[in-house]
């Protein structure tokens, strides 16, 4: 059974489709990257993904479960999600940003400190001086970082990643890319990536789905996705040659 299964879904808002008859499946340890110029429907489907939007048709299914039917909240806490903004609660420290979730889920308090300290290892913010810091106090990758570890605080299987490098300069988006790979491999999660940089997808992605205009125009594998023909996928590859 997949983890994640959108079945002919679509999103209609005011007489326009925002996604239409998309369908596509999500299993552990993969990353699909959803590409698309902005207003493809690509954000609008991952939202779809852990309820914070519900087709109107078709369904979205996580773990063989519609998503109208799970507890909203629970459906939430089950998987980590990071966007661009980061989005860190700013006075929270950073142990207690990465810790939140799985306090909420009533994890111990030894088993809480010993997964943030597992995670700012993991992150290569280790140092002890970086627990007490407020998010503020960080520069930006260094934000993206814990955002990254609160969303695996609570070891969920699924994670949503929206443009979350976007922001950053090259250097650190590289770096930041790397781990990403490292984490993915190392953990056997599944990944749903949301990016506009056909590089980006290439990299980080087991397959590539390309959105335009709110319609699923291919999926492939980065191998697969560098032969394909169709307009939309052509004039992303065309931007490689610049």
């Amino acid at each position: 059974m997949p983890l994640v299964e959108f079945r002919d879904v679509g999103y209609r808002i005011a007489g326009r489709d925002i996604l239409a008859h998309v369908s596509f499946t999500l299993d552990a340890g993969d990353t699909l990257v959803l590409l698309g110029r902005s207003g493809s429907g690509k954000t609008t489907a991952l939202k779809m993904t852990n309820g914070m939007v519900f087709p109107t048709s078709g369904q979205v299914l996580v773990e063989g479960r519609a998503t109208t039917e799970w507890d909203p909240i629970r459906l939430k806490r089950r998987i980590g999600y990071v966007i661009q903004e980061v989005g860190l609660f700013p006075h929270f420290t950073v142990a207690e940003n990465i810790g939140l979730v799985p306090k909420l889920e009533g994890w111990s308090r030894p088993d809480v400190e010993r997964r943030v300290n597992e995670l700012l290892e993991e992150i290569g913010l280790g140092s002890p001086e970086f627990r007490t810091r407020y998010p503020r106090q960080l520069s930006g990758g260094q934000r993206q970082r814990v955002g990254v570890a609160r969303a695996l605080a609570a070891d969920p299987a699924l994670l949503l990643f929206d443009e979350p490098f976007g922001a950053l300069d090259p250097i650190t988006r590289r770096e930041l890319q790397q781990q990403f790979l490292a984490l993915t491999r190392d953990s056997h999660k599944a990944s749903l990536f949301v990016t506009h940089d056909v590089r980006e997808a290439l990299r980080l992605g087991t397959r590539v789905a390309l959105l335009a205009g709110g319609r699923l125009e291919t999926v492939a594998t980065p191998q697969e996705f560098r032969r394909a023909s169709t307009g939309q996928a052509r004039a992303f590859l065309a931007g490689l040659e610049d």
